[in-house]
């Protein structure tokens, strides 16, 4: 199989599973529990968690969490109460329905409007802000198209304007992909295990040490009363040695995928495939779209091959047409037609080779019958 849909999730780091087997086999013990065997996997949570911070500057922390969606709640949750709330059009469904709650309820939320990569248009988001906006949140990294926002630069300007104001980021295609490091001016990061080889149902929020959340969870007072439930200690030992295995390696990472995406950029088709993604996008991420034909047709006729990319976020699959890519100005026949090649280290030049041939003959072979 030949697997392009990297953005939905990624296949398991097997050298950080196995680093982790032991807390199903033999460290299976509640870390709440007060004999010795607890105590010391909590200890053991308390290094992954060391682990993962080594990725940030040291004035931040962190909570385990399920997963990235989780972790958006809970920070959109514990600090959007009062004043007027400020969001993009381009942001995963884990932030903008949250922030769709919060109109239902009646609050004064603002949406920024997106540039037609899927970047957000910053002197408009910034026109949002003003002395009563109390928080706000921008995607580091475009789930669909790859567009990536200098969120340390934003965040700097929302502070400038109103330096009580909290700063949020989804930085969950970004998090051990993209060579950043975050500025003091972001208060809240959320990051996800299963993007970059770790399991489903791990995440984490970063937030700065000064910052108190409201808990999201209540019940036995885990992670310092901030986030109830019983650790998933497993999931966290694997998380936190994926965090250390593309921590070390993100740069060279970058440029593999980086060079997979100019290959498949080279070789397609372009007087049959549009290209969605910019130039200076994500290197994980490449959108197109063979306008007039149904991106959902091509995905299954590339499956025949063994091939699989997607059409978009996969936590969005349920609605026909991309919510971003309307926001960007794309109409019907390019909403149709979207596919998304996701890339990761792991994958070779031969298969973004015979993929990206796949897909010109897919598109041909619709088009020849279109035209019939």
């Amino acid at each position: 199989m030949i697997y392009f849909d990297n953005a939905a999730t990624t296949k398991p780091l097997f050298s950080a599973v196995e680093k982790a087997e032991a807390f199903i086999k033999d460290q299976y013990f509640n870390p709440s529990a007060k004999y010795g065997k607890g105590i010391e996997v909590k200890k053991q949570i308390d290094l992954c968690k060391a682990s993962v911070l080594k990725c940030f500057p040291p004035f931040y922390d962190l909570i385990f969490t399920s997963c990235g969606t989780e972790s958006d709640n809970t920070a959109i949750f514990s600090f959007a109460r009062r004043g007027n709330f400020i969001t993009t059009q381009g942001e995963h469904s884990a932030v903008f329905e949250c922030f769709q709650e919060l109109k239902k309820r009646g609050a004064d939320v603002r949406y920024a409007p997106l540039n037609i990569d899927g970047s957000v248009n910053v002197e408009e988001l910034l026109k949002l802000v003003d002395e009563k906006t109390s928080f706000v949140s921008v995607v580091h990294v475009n789930n669909e198209t790859g567009a990536i926002n200098d969120i340390n630069a934003i965040a700097s300007q929302i502070k400038k304007k109103n330096p009580n104001a909290i700063f949020h980021s989804d930085g969950i295609q970004a998090f051990c992909k993209i060579p950043y490091i975050l500025a003091e001016s972001i208060d809240l990061y959320s990051v996800s295990a299963h993007k970059i080889g770790g399991l489903k149902g791990t995440g984490a929020l970063i937030k700065k040490k000064k910052l108190n959340l409201t808990p999201y969870l209540f019940g036995g007072g885990q992670e310092s009363g901030l986030r109830s439930g019983t650790e998933n200690v497993f999931g966290i030992k694997t998380f936190a040695e994926a965090c250390t295995a593309h921590f070390e390696t993100i740069k060279l990472n970058f440029d593999k995928a980086l060079n997979l995406k100019n290959l498949f950029l080279q070789n397609l088709d372009k007087d049959l495939i549009k290209i969605i993604s910019s130039e200076n996008s994500s290197p994980y991420i490449l959108s197109v779209s063979a306008e007039g034909l149904r991106g959902e047709v091509i995905m299954h006729m590339l499956e025949e091959f063994d091939i699989i990319v997607g059409t978009g976020s996969a936590c969005s699959s349920k609605n026909p047409h991309s919510r971003i890519l309307k926001a960007c100005g794309y109409g019907a026949k390019t909403l149709d037609g979207m596919l998304r090649i996701s890339f990761n280290e792991s994958n070779t030049v031969d298969e973004a080779l015979f993929a990206v041939n796949k897909l010109n003959e897919c598109v041909k072979r619709l088009k020849g019958i279109m035209r019939k």
